[in-house]
């Protein structure tokens, strides 16, 4: 039992404000004291669970492995939100301003009406609720209040926590009669003192300090297609990860089986918001790269923007088909194979025949092939046979069962049948689509000449991010390559039907049992099954997707969507066959070469206009400054951008080098001042590619291993990067070298460009040994 305070002390006349902050450090210490108990039970029941071991019976050991997965997930929440556990009060009418009771007698809706508002929600021993849960219904005032519509909060409190200790309060009071009776408590602001801290190399949540407009995205119904548009610095990410993480805590029964994919543009930006979910109290997102989305597969970076456009066209859906459909083969001519020394004729018509009844089957090709292979089988032991007969005179009418497996063994055979139809597997389809120009042009005879000269690679190159959609459509189209492997899963599947109706006619009966007695049933059939069944190891939901091409997912994040390609779009597609997406982005920010010019041409092929546009509208990490100065090179370029208002004025506007000489020796010069000008923040060197390598050298020159590089650098104090690789990504300084040169890199487009400039969050200084872009000196 936790000793909560159940009122405020008598107020000083010399130190109001000291005693309100001292009753709200005696709160949070009573939360962290309950917050201690409840990992120690956990851990005890664990530790518990783990003594048992494996004895027992089958269902006692899945019981048991049951157990133990209950108490891991929640003993990893509750490590999970050490930091910040609560940071928000509200006092609602009715409540007693000024004391730290949770008072709970007279509040209709139970939850009292002084609410402390956390990462998750705590109760006491006896049930009685301590800390509500940010996502609750009841914690959106906190989020929603204004002086104009106050939702019935008299007063909005933010503690600002230091470790374990309330270092400060900042109150708004909305109940304007409270002006003259309460202390308020002002300083920097939550929001600004958020803002204007360093940066740390890792993404931190905003559950502090959503803003209504973000609040309302955050809490939009899970069903279709909800798209994000907002500017560099409105928040898009945290947004879209506060969403996943709601949407977790309010469809929690339909989201934990099926899971929640969240897919970014790269390594580097996976790592950096990687922390974020688990410290909102959620561990079982899936989260994936866009070369990531083909298990096994870890795809690097498309160089080229001719090939990524080509592979991103939807029409090379079709020729994948196409490339599949010419791996089942006719013959040419009759072919005479040779069965335990006996001449048979496999005819055309034969082959055609067997073809057309596997095809006509629907199935995949490398499971269709089963039928192929049995019916030319089967046609070849019935040749087998009579011949057999003939020669024995016609009077022999044996049983010759056998002649099968002799059909099936025979060397001759498997390679005419595999001449015909050979099994394949997705990586060697594409592998030998894109090697090959004989297949190519016959796969895609949309592509011209110079695009199919474009593709054509050796047989054993890396696999880009643009090959992932083509393997997934492969991979679709070619099924299992065992074609036994599905029956397994197919018994199994029935099995568990005919289980699932037994176990919800036992419910229905209990049920009837106990409604006789007023009480309503506490299990659901779907629980009994699971509780009741013989498993292996015990995996979670987004375990089991992560290793799953095939995986149904209840709920996909895309952020930096503007960038993908309509084939990636139709592989995430498969993905949700609900389409219950979050989608996120900035159509300005678009760099790919296969990046869309509209949501409406994005997703109209696959949910035409059924989709929901939001867009965010206020700057919080870019200073003004700097924000305006992206935008006008963006728009005197011709780009259409929205231009979220920025919350802050920045210390310094852009700085622009114009070098004469090598702007690599520029940047021997600069960094020092850049680095000591971040006050132990993050500096970002931002670099085209064919500069990177002299860069990277002069920054170790200088600091050694302070200096990070490629997905892993964005914890160090000075990270290297190209563009593509900080899209997402936040800086106390950048320094920008070769804006032209970023340009050009991007094929002439200025999506580079415009994210290059806004990560900043305090200071951007760029150097330019030629031209710079029209806007950016003002």
């Amino acid at each position: 039992m936790v000793d909560v305070p159940t009122s405020a002390s008598e107020p000083t006349t010399a130190e109001p404000g000291r005693v309100e902050l001292e009753n709200e450090r005696e709160y949070v210490d009573a939360l962290y004291t309950r917050l201690d108990e409840l990992r120690e039970e956990k851990t005890e029941q664990l530790a518990k669970v783990r003594r048992m071991g494996a004895i027992g019976s089958l269902q006692n050991q899945s019981e048991r492995d049951a157990y133990a997965t209950m108490h891991e997930d929640r003993l990893a929440q509750l490590n999970a939100v050490e930091e910040r556990l609560v940071f928000g009060r509200l006092d609602l009418d009715g409540a007693a301003v000024g004391a730290t009771t949770v008072e709970t007698e007279d509040d209709d809706d139970g939850v009292g009406a002084t609410r402390y508002i956390g990462r998750i929600g705590l109760t006491d021993g006896e049930q009685r609720r301590l800390l509500i849960d940010w996502r609750a219904p009841e914690a959106g005032a906190f989020y929603q209040a204004t002086a104009f519509e106050r939702l019935g909060v008299r007063r909005r409190r933010h503690l600002i926590l230091r470790g374990r200790h309330v270092a400060s309060l900042e109150d708004d009071v909305l109940d304007e009669t409270l002006l003259d009776e309460v202390e308020v408590h002002q300083g920097e602001g939550a929001l600004l003192a958020a803002l204007t801290q360093r940066r740390t190399g890792r993404m931190g949540d905003i559950v502090s300090t959503i803003q209504a407009e973000q609040d309302r995205i955050i809490r939009t119904d899970m069903a279709g297609v909800v798209v994000v548009q907002g500017g560099p610095g409105t928040g898009k990410t945290a947004v879209a990860l506060h969403r996943a993480a709601y949407l977790l805590y309010e469809h929690r029964e339909r989201l934990k089986s099926a899971g929640v994919l969240l897919v970014g543009p790269s390594h580097a930006f996976m790592r950096y918001i990687e922390r974020v979910l688990p410290s909102l109290g959620e561990t079982g997102v899936v989260m994936s790269s866009l070369g990531e989305l083909m298990p096994g597969i870890d795809a690097g970076e498309e160089l080229s923007h001719d090939v990524a456009r080509i592979k991103g066209d939807l029409r090379m859906a079709q020729a994948v088909k196409r490339a599949v459909a010419n791996r089942q083969r006719l013959l040419a001519e009759d072919r005479r194979v040779v069965v335990e020394g006996t001449n048979l004729t496999l005819t055309c018509k034969q082959v055609k025949r067997a073809r057309d009844k596997a095809r006509s089957t629907g199935k995949p090709h490398n499971e269709a092939r089963a039928t192929f292979v049995k019916i030319l089988v089967r046609e070849l032991a019935e040749q087998l046979q009579e011949q057999l007969e003939e020669s024995s005179g016609g009077g022999n009418k044996a049983d010759r069962a056998y002649l099968v497996e002799d059909v099936r063994s025979s060397e001759d055979v498997r390679i005419a049948l595999n001449l015909c139809w050979l099994p394949v597997t997705p990586q060697r389809l594409v592998s030998e689509l894109l090697s090959n120009p004989e297949h190519l042009v016959a796969a895609a005879p949309h592509l011209s000449a110079q695009e199919t000269l474009a593709l054509l690679r050796p047989a054993d190159a890396a696999w880009t991010e643009s090959d992932v959609p083509l393997l997934d459509e492969a991979a679709e189209l070619l099924g299992e390559l065992d074609p036994s492997a599905g029956r397994a899963e197919a018994q199994a599947a029935a099995q568990r039907k005919r289980d699932l109706e037994l176990a919800e006619k036992s419910v229905q009966s209990t049920d009837e049992m106990l409604a006789e007695y007023g009480q309503d049933g506490l299990v659901t059939a779907e629980e009994i099954l699971d509780f009741n069944e013989e498993q292996g190891p015990s995996y979670t939901a987004a375990e089991r997707a992560m290793s799953d091409r095939t995986w149904a997912y209840g709920h996909v994040v895309v952020d930096e969507a503007q960038e993908l390609s309509p084939m990636q779009w139709r592989l995430l597609m498969r993905r949700c066959p609900m389409k219950s997406f979050t989608v996120v982005g900035d159509i300005a920010q678009a760099s790919s070469a296969t990046s869309t010019t509209s949501w409406s041409s994005a997703l109209a092929p696959f949910v035409g206009d059924r989709f929901q546009l939001e867009e965010l509208t206020v700057n919080y990490r870019t200073p003004t400054q700097i924000a305006e100065a992206a935008a006008r090179v963006a728009q005197r370029a011709g780009l259409t951008v929205s231009t979220p208002k920025a919350v802050r004025e920045g210390a310094w506007p852009p700085i622009v080098d114009h070098v004469q000489g090598s702007v690599v020796d520029a940047l021997r010069r600069v960094l020092p001042e850049e680095v000591e000008a971040s006050d132990g923040g993050l500096t970002a060197v931002i670099a085209p590619r064919d500069l990177l390598d002299a860069v990277r050298a002069v920054a170790v020159e200088l600091f050694g291993r302070r200096v990070g590089t490629g997905s892993g650098g964005v914890e160090q104090d000075i990270v290297v990067t190209t563009a593509r690789e900080a899209k997402g990504l936040e800086f106390d300084v950048v320094v920008l070298v070769e804006p032209e040169a970023l340009i050009a890199e991007a094929g002439g487009g200025l999506g580079d460009l415009y994210v290059a400039m806004t990560r900043a969050t305090q200071r951007l200084r760029v150097l330019a040994a030629g031209t710079v872009p029209d806007g950016l000196e003002g």
